[in-house]
């Protein structure tokens, strides 16, 4: 499946039509995550995902949205393999979670973590070709001058050329995340992960990466991408696919364009708002009115409903 055509969004209460949201399904040879009826508790019994199926294929770009607390960087850890669900299946770029080869698993996913310490005294492009290796330091007899040679690629396509000899600790908050990006694309994942990547950012430094994130998905066709956000704004008009996420369940999964709908996301958020698209980009915006109104939004998810 390709960008622009419709997902599984299994468990989405997306508009009548197909089962599976109005999907054309192809071979299962483009999946690249099929998750089944996931349940994600603590402990203690706390519920953190509760019953969420969803499908993602190979040049989709997800969005994953919602207050905070709804279970979106549990279900990123899932993805990323860190975390096992404590009931349910889920299979990552055709590994299925407790019988795969992690190790290797890994090795085939790209993932930026802000959250990530990157070595303050490295040169940018010997940060980004650590990489290849998946170490934190060099690992210098793994890299040949094809290596070299994408690390200084990948610099150009996020628009860090300029950038390569310069240490890490000498550049700004996004000019980081793209380097991040580049150093998670050296291993050439067909799986890309980012965890609120444009958090914190300034307004240029903000746009500067989701340009770079649209570039990209122009110049991958095949590479699919997960990003999690809290707001519409910091959403790349490369965006294909969007999954509301509140109190661990399935508010509705699928095409950006039928899923970001006012109805929707003041569903997920709890708040009456207003959608706007323009220029391919997303904005959302409370009513006016919103705290006069007094009515409470109901939050229809996969498991049932619940009033804020």
């Amino acid at each position: 499946m390709r960008p622009g055509r419709e997902s599984t969004g299994d468990a989405a209460p997306l508009p009548a039509g197909a089962p599976d949201g109005g999907a054309d399904h192809e071979a299962d040879g483009d999946v690249v995550v099929r998750a089944t009826g996931i349940h994600v508790w603590t402990a203690e019994g706390t519920t953190i995902l509760r019953d969420l199926s969803w499908t993602v294929r190979a040049g989709e770009h997800w969005a994953l949205l919602g207050p905070n607390g709804s279970g979106k960087s549990t279900l990123l850890s899932l993805l990323a393999t860190v975390r096992h669900p404590s009931a349910g299946t889920i299979s990552v770029l055709g590994g299925a979670l407790g019988r795969a080869n992690l190790w290797r698993l890994r090795e085939r996913i790209g993932i930026v973590d802000p959250a990530v310490r990157m070595p303050p005294e490295l040169p940018v492009v010997v940060l980004v070709l650590t990489g290849a290796s998946n170490t934190v330091q060099p690992l210098w007899p793994r890299y040949g001058p094809a290596d070299w040679e994408r690390a200084a690629l990948l610099l150009d396509l996020l628009g860090c050329g300029a950038l390569r000899d310069r240490t890490i600790a000498s550049c700004s908050q996004g000019e980081r995340q793209r380097v991040r990006i580049a150093r998670a694309l050296m291993a050439d994942p067909p799986l890309l992960l980012l965890d609120e990547p444009a958090n914190a950012l300034d307004l240029p430094a903000r746009e500067a990466l989701l340009a770079a994130l649209a570039d990209l998905a122009a110049s991958r066709p095949d590479l699919a991408t997960v990003l999690v956000s809290h707001h519409l704004e910091e959403l790349p008009a490369s965006t294909t696919h969007v999954l509301l996420l509140r109190d661990g369940a399935i508010v509705a999964a699928g095409p950006a364009d039928a899923v970001l709908t006012g109805e929707r996301v003041s569903a997920c958020f709890g708040l009456p708002v207003r959608i706007e698209r323009r220029d391919g980009r997303w904005s959302a915006y409370a009513a006016p009115d919103w705290r006069r109104s007094g009515s409470p939004v109901t939050v229809a998810t996969a498991g049932g409903a619940s009033s804020p």
